[in-house]
């Protein structure tokens, strides 16, 4: 029965080509609208996280802006947050412009930071050529440094820069690294002055720091063990913090990226929900369009009805030959909007600059409307056509 009802169903949706394509219209475009919006902003909520991510949702970010009584932290800080459980390494940041030259080449736009070895060990930074700074360059007695590739090629391009030295503000460094412009999470983080400049170099934080004139940090990278402890361990670099800067408010600000990556995931949630919503409009329309469409089927084929009923056909098996009916172009209608949505989809996040990922979730709720839209859609037509009377069905002109 449910093949010959499938046969049926088609038979009648060829014999309308033009009919059946309008009414199918409306969910083509609902699923579609669908699929393509959760697609796309997956796609570039999804970009947008792994940058957040690459910045380090391991870590707690200080800025301690101090007050009137104490202008950063100071190296006894810095140790007393070190010693917090389940702080794997504290880094401080040191930030600053200055000149980098050699013999016959000066740039005088270079953004130099003062980093310590913790930095290199957990950063995504690529070294391209050398080695990274070490605990044994952090005495603040040796003059070694990491430069960018910008450096590279604004003074060394076409000669190998490690070991050479250059002199930063006026005092030499031997070059110990160049890393890679682009892989660092300071890139992303705002600390990578290279689109400006021309270029930055790293050197060990105390060396930065007698650059800088100064004696605080004001900048500092809490590294956490345990990613599940972290609100405990925020709280606990809090208690420390009011202790260095005697509870006066306003003192430091904290940023913590595993909280920003949760909120930013809640935000991504609800906006593709909102965008759901909308696009499902057009398949209440689309529905609509079908409803019409079977009444008008009912209608032609009443005769047809009737004749059944008087040989025997039960209500239910009436009902169960529209619904299969209006499901069928429900279906047809939703594996286009499939297709039109990827599509779509594909094209704009191309556009963009997002990476293109097929979200089986928009695919399913696709589905799962084109079907729901095609049983409640034709349930009305198919029960009004179990109700009718063989009798009033077959006088019916």
């Amino acid at each position: 029965m449910l093949k010959e009802n499938l046969i049926m169903a088609w038979d009648n949706i060829k014999n309308s080509k033009m009919r059946s394509f309008l009414t199918s219209l409306g969910i083509v475009i609902g699923v579609s609208a669908v699929i393509a919006l959760i697609t796309i902003v997956q796609s570039a909520t999804g970009e947008m996280m792994s940058q957040f991510e690459s910045m380090g949702t391991n870590k707690i970010s200080v800025s301690a802006s101090g007050n009137v009584l104490k202008s950063g932290l100071t190296s006894t800080d810095l140790d007393n947050l070190s010693k917090i459980d389940n702080v794997s390494g504290v880094a401080p940041s040191v930030s600053l412009t200055g000149s980098a030259g050699k013999q016959g080449v000066l740039l005088d736009e270079v953004s130099i930071m003062g980093k310590n070895e913790k930095y290199f060990e957990v950063d995504n930074t690529e070294i391209t050529q050398g080695r990274k700074l070490t605990a044994a360059d952090m005495d603040g007695h040796t003059y070694t440094c990491v430069i960018d590739q910008d450096i590279q090629a604004g003074m060394f391009p076409n000669e190998n820069p490690i070991r050479q030295t250059i002199k930063i503000n006026g005092q030499g460094y031997e070059i110990a690294g160049v890393r890679d412009t682009e892989s660092s999470s300071d890139v992303m983080a705002g600390f990578n002055a290279s689109s400006t400049a021309d270029g930055t170099v790293i050197i060990p934080y105390r060396n930065a720091l007698a650059l800088s004139g100064g004696s605080t940090y004001s900048s500092v990278d809490i590294y956490i063990a345990d990613i599940s402890l972290s609100e405990q361990t925020q709280a606990n670099v809090e208690a420390v913090l009011d202790a260095a800067f005697n509870y006066k408010d306003n003192s430091y600000r904290i940023m913590d990226m595993s909280s920003i990556v949760e909120t930013m995931n809640s935000m991504s949630t609800m906006l593709t929900a909102l965008l759901a919503g909308i696009a499902s409009i057009a398949l209440v329309v689309g529905g609509i369009g079908i409803m019409n469409m079977m009444l008008v089927s009912v209608t032609e084929r009443t005769k047809e009805i009737g004749l059944r009923k008087a040989l025997g056909a039960e209500p239910l098996q009436i009902q169960a030959l529209f619904i299969i009916e209006a499901l069928t172009l429900s279906l047809i209608g939703g594996i286009i909007g499939i297709f039109l949505g990827l599509g779509i989809s594909v094209i704009t996040t191309a556009l963009i600059g997002s990476t293109f990922a097929i979200s089986w979730m928009a695919i399913a709720i696709g589905t799962g409307f084109s079907v729901a839209v095609g049983l409640i859609f034709g349930w009305t037509p198919a029960k009004k056509a179990s109700n009718l009377k063989p009798i009033d069905a077959l006088r019916t002109d």
